[in-house]
């Protein structure tokens, strides 16, 4: 017990030092194993490990929904999404905020990137509410939040590395997923509409659109919906496997991309090489986080810990309160991926061991990470738009995050008293 916690701290430290993820976790895990069982052993895990991290054809889902993303995001989808968005709420006074929630909704439905729904929706959303008059506070705000949807609404590279380093199954992580994204967005234009009703200067109504513009700007998102629908409905129904909807995912963005005329062969370019940087990345970030887990596991913490809980005689639902107010702590100072690679292999026995859904806590780790990309002093989004908006002073920003992270904590009490919002879905599709 005492060398698995030398060891966590140790990689907490490392990390927020600013070391790589990848390389603290594997540092840590073969130091660890090499102090308990001696170096042999160690090296031979470490190798084991590699070889899991890169060979099971499990792990083909990450690439393939990068490249989803990916393209969808170079197709100009985004753009099509606001704007049709806009026309069905946009005439409404903080109607431009609430389309963009709706936006950031549709468009981490394709795309699974959070950071990548900040940056393209801050580029598409932010002139058009600058254009009438929203407040730096309100747009910055909306969009900080509402980009947070993308590592929650299917297709989730999140879900997928929480899915593999747990073994659960990612299509009922999809499902479970759905409502408490649902409910995200409609927490957040609650905040859009109290924000409205303090501040009316805040967001100007704009002008409303034609019915004709309405059904026009519908014909330019029917695909990518249908897309959406293929893919998720696909897993759900049984047609499919992930790794083969991630495959269907890809090629039907590809193929909308090239019939739209949005891609060209640089562009093209471009979207491989990220793909396979970002690939690169999340293989060695998987490779770090296996050793750092054999290690943990060899040292039998998990198990001392459940042990000790359930020897303290502290309710079961206690611990989860526990261990969401370490995470609402360690949001305030890590990154999305640094907290789940790190504190998984560690809480995650104990979770089951208290006879919890793998799955209900999946969702509520992914919406505890959320609330951490919008949490100061370290939330990514914020430093996102801040980069987006230069002129705009930090504390714009977080002053208008703040209503957001209040619903965000209301969501986070929902899922955790009441499981079955997020396992309603998996325990429909998948009996």
């Amino acid at each position: 017990m005492t060398s698995a916690l030398a060891g966590f701290f140790g990689a907490f430290a490392l990390i927020f030092f600013r070391v790589p993820i990848a390389l603290s976790l594997a540092l840590v895990g073969v130091l660890g194993f090499a102090a308990v069982s001696g170096w042999n052993q160690a090296f031979i895990m470490l190798a084991n490990s590699a070889r899991d991290s890169s060979m099971a054809y499990g792990l083909s889902v990450i690439p393939l929904f990068v490249l989803m993303g990916n393209l969808v995001a170079g197709g100009g989808i985004s753009r099509e999404l606001f704007t049709a968005a806009q026309r069905f709420l946009g005439h409404r006074r903080g109607g431009l905020a609430v389309a963009t929630v709706v936006a950031c909704g549709g468009f981490a439905a394709v795309c699974g990137s959070s950071v990548a729904t900040a940056v393209t929706m801050g580029k598409v959303s932010l002139p058009s509410m600058k254009q009438y008059g929203y407040s730096d506070e309100l747009s910055t705000g909306v969009i900080a939040a509402g980009a947070t949807l993308g590592i929650l609404i299917p297709p989730s590279v999140i879900m997928v590395i929480y899915g593999i380093l747990t073994n659960t199954h990612i299509g009922k992580l999809y499902a479970a997923g759905m409502i408490p994204g649902l409910i995200g967005i409609l927490l957040y234009i609650v905040a859009v509409q109290w924000v409205v009703w303090r501040k009316p200067g805040s967001a100007p109504a704009s002008e409303k659109a034609t019915f004709a513009e309405k059904m026009a700007a519908l014909k330019q998102v029917w695909a990518v919906t249908l897309l959406f629908m293929l893919v998720l409905g696909g897993i759900y129904i049984g047609w499919f496997t992930a790794t083969e909807a991630a495959g269907i995912g890809a090629s039907g963005a590809l193929i909308l991309g090239l019939l739209r005329r949005r891609l060209t062969i640089a562009s093209l370019k471009d979207i491989l090489i990220d793909t396979a940087q970002t690939t690169a990345v999340m293989f060695a970030l998987l490779l770090g986080a296996t050793a750092f887990t054999e290690f943990l596991n060899y040292t039998g913490a998990h198990q001392g810990l459940l042990t000790l809980v359930k020897g303290a005689g502290v309710a079961p639902f206690t611990v989860i309160v526990l261990i969401i107010a370490i995470y609402l702590v360690l949001g305030c100072l890590m990154e999305s991926l640094s907290m789940i690679l790190l504190t998984v292999p560690l809480f995650f026995p104990i979770v089951i061991g208290l006879g919890y859904d793998p799955v209900w806590f999946g969702i509520l780790l992914v919406i505890l990470v959320e609330l951490g990309l919008i949490t100061p002093p370290i939330g990514v989004n914020l430093f996102v738009l801040r980069s987006i908006l230069p002129e705009v002073p930090m504390s714009t920003i977080l002053r208008g995050i703040i209503p957001f992270i209040a619903v965000d904590i209301v969501r986070i009490a929902l899922i955790a008293f009441f499981p079955a919002i997020s396992l309603f879905l998996p325990n429909l599709f998948f009996k």
